[in-house]
């Protein structure tokens, strides 16, 4: 057994309703749809109605068994329930909820612990706010600390960039579909394009790159015809999720934080998916050298799914003062309690290996479906954040958005859940709890491979049909 077996529910997926969804799951998404706003998405497309989650299995009110590779958007890293994290909430609880911003041993404790996994050489250079619950509160509070910092208004982001949806992260994030029926967001916003080296938007190849992308941001920079005025900051996520589970090409950020740097204009690095450890690193900047002056870090650091966001910057651009960024809900001390919790177990269990080991075991299953499968163009990511780009063909790259969503649907029924992003809805994202294991890697990559299998079997008899 593993030592991380323990943790979950079981090690497999376990479908016992004749359809998915199953009859009292129908009855609970009919009530919701019935009760509760339009605004519900996850359940248009993963449409089970949950009765409990342990580890990396949840369990929905009709009896059966998934495996979890949403991890609720990447946010129980630590797999859900995990006892010994919520051992250390269930104290708090008995002690101290709600503080407002006053100090508390555990408020600072988990300071310490967030400074104590910065790389040695960093961990005086910054200092931690505790911003809100959310990952759109660390945005706008890093935002606004650059732009008062800088005395500078503009800000550029990236293609294929999610922020989040308050007015400030949502105008960062490039999906313009989230901004249908909005006439305005917060102004002086400019995209430049990301290093998403399968569509590279210059056309080039690993072979004969030469960093275009970055050489267009230094055009925007540097060019007083370029339409854009120099920034406060440049915001992106190292590696990216909703946009597609990409990793950029080595040695960009480090070029690009010395180009910005060059400028006088701050790095914002949003962490608040590819952080706490989801990368077999603390946070994902730290697989290289670039060093941000801007932290933003969420999801993750409640360990099993409490609310907790925070920015992490460099001691020499503080530039608020007292009451310049509040909020009611910022450093709960449930949540601060379950990320010293969190951060102890990661310890305990040396999580950044085990991690990087089951990405390994993952990259290796995933790399013998696209020898065998002609849909996946790409398999890319970094750790346990993971993307598979499906395709038409290998040849044109053309999106098949279409497959992706048969793909979902064909997993499901078999007991694996997952989410889709990428530029055309065509990325299966996989960002499972840190502690899977072996076994259940295995049921979900055999999964997978029947789910493929049966789509190459649908194909065959649809063209036999029409021959």
């Amino acid at each position: 057994m593993h030592k991380f077996s323990h943790f979950h529910l079981c090690e497999h997926p376990l479908i016992v309703s004749d359809e998915i969804p199953g009859v009292q799951s129908r009855r609970l998404l009919d009530l919701q749809t019935k009760l509760e706003g339009s605004i519900v998405s996850y359940p248009r497309n993963i449409p089970i109605a949950i009765k409990r989650a342990k580890g990396a299995i949840i369990e929905d009110v009709d009896g059966n068994y998934y495996l979890d590779f949403f991890a609720g958007a990447g946010v129980v890293n630590l797999g859900h329930c995990n006892e010994e994290v919520l051992a250390y909430a269930e104290k708090q609880q008995k002690e101290l909820i709600h503080a407002l911003d006053f100090p508390t041993e555990n408020k600072l404790n988990a300071i310490q612990k967030i400074l104590a996994h910065l790389p040695v050489t960093l961990r005086d250079e910054y200092k931690v706010s505790f911003v809100g619950p959310t990952g759109s509160d660390a945005i706008e509070a890093a935002i606004k600390l650059a732009k008062i910092k800088t005395r500078r208004d503009t800000v550029i982001a990236f293609s294929g960039g999610y922020h989040g949806m308050s007015a400030t992260a949502l105008a960062l994030t490039s999906d313009t579909g989230f901004r249908q029926g909005i006439s305005s967001l917060v102004p002086n916003i400019h995209f430049v394009p990301y290093p998403y080296c399968y569509r590279c938007v210059f056309k080039k190849n690993p072979d004969n790159c030469a960093l275009d992308c970055l050489g267009y941001l230094k055009m925007v920079l540097e060019d007083g015809h370029s339409g854009i005025p120099k920034p406060a900051a440049i915001i992106l996520e190292p590696v990216q999720g909703e946009g597609g589970n990409i990793k950029p090409k080595a040695g960009y950020l480090e070029a690009l934080v010395e180009l910005a740097h060059k400028h006088d204009v701050l790095v914002i690095f949003d962490e608040v998916q590819s952080g706490f450890f989801r990368s077999g690193e603390f946070l994902s900047f730290m697989h290289g050298k670039a060093i941000p002056d801007i932290i933003t870090v969420s999801k993750g650091l409640g360990g099993v799914g409490f609310p907790v966001a925070g920015i992490i910057y460099k001691r020499d651009i503080e530039a608020w003062g007292p009451a310049a960024h509040i909020g009611t809900f910022r450093g709960n001390q449930v949540s601060l309690a379950a990320a010293n919790g969190a951060f102890d177990f990661v310890d305990k269990y040396d999580l950044n290996e085990h991690t990087q080991a089951m990405s390994k075991l993952l990259f290796a299953g995933l790399d013998k479906l696209k020898a065998v499968s002609p849909l996946i163009g790409e398999v890319r990511g970094e750790g346990l954040m993971i993307g598979i780009e499906f395709v038409k063909s290998r040849e044109s790259r053309e999106p098949d958005a279409r497959s992706v969503k048969e793909f979902r649907k064909n997993c499901l029924h078999r007991g694996l859940i997952f989410e889709v992003g990428g530029h055309f809805n065509n990325v299966v994202r996989l960002v499972p709890p840190l502690i899977i294991t072996p076994a259940i890697i295995a049921a979900a990559l055999e999964i997978m491979e029947d789910s493929l299998a049966a789509m190459k079997n649908n194909l065959t008899e649809i063209l036999l049909h029409h021959q």
